[in-house]
C-alpha cells in the first residue's frame, strides 16, 4: 500500500476524543499568588530539571505592547533562582518592530528588558532539528543559538491569538524558537501559496505542539 504523503495547507486532522488518547497526562499547578514571589514559589515546584545552561522563552512585546508578562517578575525570578539566564527570543516573520535583529533590540530597550542578557537566537543564522513523530513536519528551522540551551523556561502571558485560538507556551515554543525567515514560514505558509498565513488554523495549531517545555503561565 503506498504511503500518503500529508501535504501542509491542506486539511488539519480531526478533533481526538480524551478516552482515545496517548501519552502522558500533563501535570499542572495553578497559583493565585500573582506577584514576583507567586511566581518564584511555583517555580521552584518545576525546576528539578532545570540544569545547565539555561534560556527564558518569553514574549518580549512590540514597542511599548501592553501584552507582555510583567518585567518585575521576571526580573525577580532571574535575582532569585536564575542569574546566569538568558532570555531567548527570535525575529518575526511579519514586518514589525522585531523583524531584524538591529530594531528587535531597539524595541527591547524600549519595554525594559535590560536586566539580564537577551539571546536573539537567530540573529547568527538557523539549524535544522529533527520533528520525532512529526505530522506536518520531520524537521523544523530554529534559530541555532537554541542548540547553546540545556534547559528552557517558558514564561507565558495568556492571549487571545487570531489563528491559534487561546496562545500559550506551545505557541511561545513552538513558533517562538522557529526563526523569523525559514521555520516561521514553515509553520505559517502552505507550500507555492502567496499569501503568508494561508496554513489552516487547526492544522497551525497542531504545528506547534513538536517541542516539550517546562512552563509558568501567569492567568
Amino acid at each position: 500500500m503506498k504511503h500518503q504523503q500529508i501535504v501542509p495547507g491542506g486539511d488539519g486532522a480531526h478533533y481526538v476524543p480524551y478516552e482515545k488518547r496517548t501519552g502522558n497526562e500533563s501535570i499542572a499547578y495553578f497559583t493565585r499568588d500573582l506577584s514576583p514571589e507567586g511566581l518564584q514559589k511555583i517555580y521552584k515546584r518545576v525546576s528539578g530539571n532545570i540544569k545547565g545552561k539555561v534560556g527564558i522563552k518569553l514574549h518580549t512585546g512590540e514597542k511599548n505592547g501592553p501584552n507582555i508578562i510583567s518585567r518585575e517578575w521576571v526580573k525577580h525570578l532571574v535575582q532569585e533562582e536564575l542569574p546566569d539566564v538568558s532570555i531567548i527570543e527570535t525575529n518575526t516573520y511579519y514586518e514589525g518592530d522585531r523583524y531584524t535583529t538591529e530594531a528587535h533590540r531597539e524595541t527591547l530597550k524600549v519595554n525594559g528588558w535590560t536586566f539580564c542578557p537577551v539571546d536573539i537566537m537567530d540573529e547568527e543564522g538557523t539549524a535544522m532539528l529533527p520533528v520525532k513523530d512529526g505530522k506536518w513536519f520531520t524537521e523544523m528551522s530554529v534559530g541555532n543559538h537554541m542548540l547553546n540551551y540545556d534547559s528552557m523556561v517558558t514564561l507565558t502571558h495568556f492571549k487571545g491569538h487570531t489563528m491559534g485560538g487561546f496562545g500559550g507556551s506551545n505557541k511561545n515554543i513552538g513558533i517562538g524558537c522557529a526563526d523569523g525567515r525559514i521555520g516561521k514560514a514553515m509553520i505559517h505558509t502552505a507550500e507555492g501559496s502567496d499569501n503568508m498565513w494561508s496554513i489552516a488554523e487547526e492544522e497551525l495549531m497542531q504545528s506547534l505542539q513538536r517541542q516539550p517545555s517546562i512552563s509558568l503561565a501567569n492567568r
